[in-house]
């Protein structure tokens, strides 16, 4: 069984009807790493940037981000 997380980032934002531009101007996270993680181009996210994220949403790490197991495939 191969291991991943999915990011639910965009899934997150829609849900709340809010813009990348928004967020990025009201936390100061930089548009482009935001863009990065919507889109999921993203290998890594710093602890700086999870906390402004959750802190800014109201919402756990687990809401953007979950740890899920990919089935085997028969």
């Amino acid at each position: 069984m191969k291991r991943m997380i999915n990011n639910n980032f965009s899934v997150v934002l829609a849900k709340r009807l809010l813009k990348i531009s928004t967020v990025a101007r009201e936390t100061g996270i930089s548009r482009t790493t935001l863009t990065n993680l919507y889109y999921r181009r993203s290998a890594y996210v710093t602890f700086d940037v999870l906390d402004r994220l959750c802190s800014y949403l109201g919402c756990p790490v687990g809401e953007i981000f979950e740890f899920a197991k990919e089935r085997k495939e028969a």
